[in-house]
């Protein structure tokens, strides 16, 4: 059985920590039970698995979610390296509406997080040859793509490594502040 941890105070944010059994083979855990999952209020229904390599430590990827009706729910697990993950409560209704929380995921520890649905997500690489996997909730669709800036200084994101050390994408480079969402224009259809 996974032990699951409500962290962060964003509703629906959960750090899972699988149940590892070892011998002097290595270990075996069991990553995902929809029956356990569902008992713990992750009653969704995984349809796309997805796994990244960042060649580099310092590589940022995010922050990013798909607009409404296509939200992505993520289970997210880092299986080589480190990260350090991060998620923006982007509900426009929410109490926690603009809130982060970061957590470090590891190969070592095999935690896993979820990311519910209305929430943007984002990670940054510790260690150079850093893979993910993750599980999401919806299909793939790139007109729902979208993000919000890394750097946005209303987020307050405290990233690992400075800017100049990074290695992002120049779409991720570009995406506009909360303040594009707390207008509502770059949020049409956002639940």
């Amino acid at each position: 059985m996974a032990k699951f941890e409500k962290i962060g105070g964003l509703t629906g944010v959960l750090l899972i920590h699988p149940k590892r059994i070892g011998d002097e083979r290595g270990f075996f855990a069991e990553t995902f039970r929809q029956s356990e999952f569902a008992s713990h209020g992750i009653d969704c229904q995984f349809v796309q698995s997805n796994h990244s390599l960042s060649r580099r430590k310092g590589t940022l990827r995010g922050l990013h979610f798909q607009k409404a009706p296509f939200g992505q729910a993520k289970l997210v697990k880092c299986i080589a390296g480190s990260i350090l993950d991060v998620v923006v409560d982007i509900r426009p209704q929410s109490a926690t509406f603009g809130q982060t929380m970061s957590v470090e995921l590891s190969a070592e520890t095999g935690n896993q997080l979820f990311v519910p649905d209305g929430f943007a997500h984002g990670f940054c690489t510790l260690e150079d040859d850093t893979q993910i996997a993750y599980d999401v909730s919806e299909y793939y669709t790139p007109e729902a793509e979208f993000g919000l800036a890394f750097d946005d200084p209303e987020l307050g994101i405290h990233w690992p490594f400075p800017e100049s050390e990074m290695t992002l994408s120049e779409r991720d480079r570009h995406w506009p502040g909360l303040s594009a969402l707390k207008s509502g224009a770059a949020m049409a259809g956002v639940k």
